[in-house]
């Protein structure tokens, strides 16, 4: 498979890049990127969630009442989970909601991301991303260069750059992440995603490990 490799300013190079079947045009599988998904956002859970329960509540433990001859439920704590300000009962805890996936099964899931972004040509390759110096606005320049002012775009570079960087932060649906950082969720989660001809070799090393 081939795809037309573009300048910075959107400009065809008149040259293309060939793209490996096995990584690009594989039949996807929805149940791998499901769980490489569903891994990936377990990771960004920071799992401090905390809930004081009867025997960490500060309260007196004196008997609130008699046990007979009230008319109601007996009752020998004021921590009681039954009364307000009482402890939580099987309240949550800190946690950590990782899970383990097969190295294999992440490659499938993105390889599987991939060739849906080439099905639904959402996938462009340009010949390289340079700033002189970190400005939005040349982001922005570059973005609409590519037609892609208005869509959410991930940029795969294959070394960060820090101009290119610091260029994007301030755009909401812009990303910009290197070859070594590529998941499956932020390959779905843009519309476009922008591949710099460098990148795409390097890509392919890695997922055919």
């Amino acid at each position: 498979m081939e795809l037309a490799v573009l300048k910075q300013s959107g400009e065809d190079t008149g040259r293309k890049v060939t793209l490996s079947d096995e990584i690009f045009a594989i039949e996807p599988n929805d149940h791998a990127i499901y769980l490489d998904v569903k891994q990936y956002l377990a990771n960004q859970r920071q799992g401090t969630h905390k809930a004081k329960e009867r025997n960490e509540i500060a309260g007196s433990t004196k008997k609130i009442k008699k046990q007979k001859g009230t008319g109601g439920a007996r009752a020998g704590s004021i921590k009681s989970p039954l009364f307000r300000g009482g402890g939580r009962i099987f309240g949550p805890r800190p946690r950590n909601y990782g899970f383990k996936l097969n190295r294999k099964l992440k490659v499938l899931a993105r390889k599987s991301a991939l060739s849906y972004k080439v099905q639904e040509n959402g996938l462009t390759v340009v010949e390289g991303v340079q700033f002189a110096a970190p400005k939005t606005k040349d982001y922005i320049q570059f973005l609409n260069g590519l037609s892609l002012a208005d869509k959410k775009t991930l940029l795969v570079v294959a070394d960060l750059d820090k101009n290119v960087f610091l260029s994007s932060r301030n755009l909401p649906k812009a990303r910009v992440i290197s070859v070594n950082d590529v998941n499956t969720y932020e390959l779905l989660h843009a519309d476009n995603v922008v591949m710099c001809e460098a990148s795409v070799g390097k890509l392919e090393t890695l997922l055919a490990k």
